[in-house]
């Protein structure tokens, strides 16, 4: 992360300046602008922004991964489905999907790294789609570039179903409902999605209540969109947080288990042969342990 306070060239558009006044090429810096990796006064702002005197502009880079050699690891993989071109896994709750700074061992790529010839994206080659730490359950993961680009494009073009189960706090008085709310990054906590009409992207949540506890309700949401912590955010937006989200929710135990949600159910054709396919895996035993003794209260 490198930070500059613009103390001349008044004026200057953003892209412009940086160039100027930082290590990074004007097209570098253009593209990490597109990927909102450069905040001025904590805001995201596109390239047309023109410096103003005691602007705060930092530049949240990730090449340090480029330079890192990801290393291949033993680590287990659940594996569901596997053909030639694309895997689907069961990913546990704790695991890290792709290397970040910080953690460039033990995450879901070093895994799939030691087992398969994965290729097109040096830092996460083969993902798709991602899903949270603490979060567990279904996964795609292409096995070529051919397939990699096809279900990118599925899943831009909503072909791809995706199901999770997820414990949240309170009682709900209706059985379905579906969350509209734009998502993007909180100004003030950079580790948080937030809804918010400034510097989002539109973000649907549809959901139906599987089953009601005294303080708690079980319920199954379906992704339209795919952002950032989504159901962690939509979730807290209307007042029922997740159980145990340890970025969205007051309440929080003390034991290890992440987040109440897992990607239990995906559906989808297969970009080559176009055969529908679709996979199911229950919780893991922590959660459904949970399920069992709030049951009891």
């Amino acid at each position: 992360m490198e930070k500059i306070k613009v103390i001349d060239k008044e004026g200057f558009r953003l892209d412009k300046y940086l160039a100027s006044e930082s290590k990074y090429s004007r097209s570098k810096i253009q593209k990490l602008i597109k990927d909102e990796k450069i905040l001025v006064n904590e805001k995201v702002v596109n390239n047309n922004y023109k410096v103003n005197l005691e602007d705060e502009i930092c530049i949240l880079d990730n090449s340090e991964l480029e330079e890192i050699d990801i290393k291949p690891s033993n680590l287990e993989i659940d594996v569901i489905y596997e053909d030639d071109d694309l895997l689907v896994i069961n990913k546990k709750s704790g695991m890290v999907t792709h290397p970040a700074p910080g953690n460039y061992e033990d995450t879901l790529v070093n895994a799939l790294m030691g087992k398969y010839n994965l290729s097109h994206d040096k830092i996460r080659p083969g993902i798709v789609h991602r899903l949270d730490k603490d979060t567990s359950g279904l996964m795609i993961v292409a096995k070529n570039d051919y397939i990699h680009d096809k279900l990118s494009k599925m899943i831009q073009d909503k072909v791809v179903e995706r199901y999770y189960i997820a414990l949240v706090n309170g009682t709900f008085n209706h059985e379905t409902g579906t969350i509209d709310a734009p998502i993007g990054r909180d100004p003030k906590y950079r580790e948080k999605m937030t809804v918010t009409s400034q510097n989002s992207k539109k973000a649907v949540t549809h959901f139906k209540v599987l089953k009601r506890y005294k303080n708690y309700t079980l319920i199954e949401c379906k992704l339209e969109t795919g952002r950032t912590h989504q159901i962690r955010v939509h979730m807290k937006y209307i007042n029922h947080p997740v159980v145990n989200d340890p970025l969205y929710s007051k309440l929080v135990s003390d034991n290890n288990f992440g987040q109440l949600l897992h990607s239990y159910k995906i559906k989808f054709p297969h970009p080559r042969t176009g055969k529908i396919l679709e996979f199911q895996v229950e919780p893991p035993h922590e959660f459904m342990e949970i399920l069992e003794n709030i049951t009891k209260e």
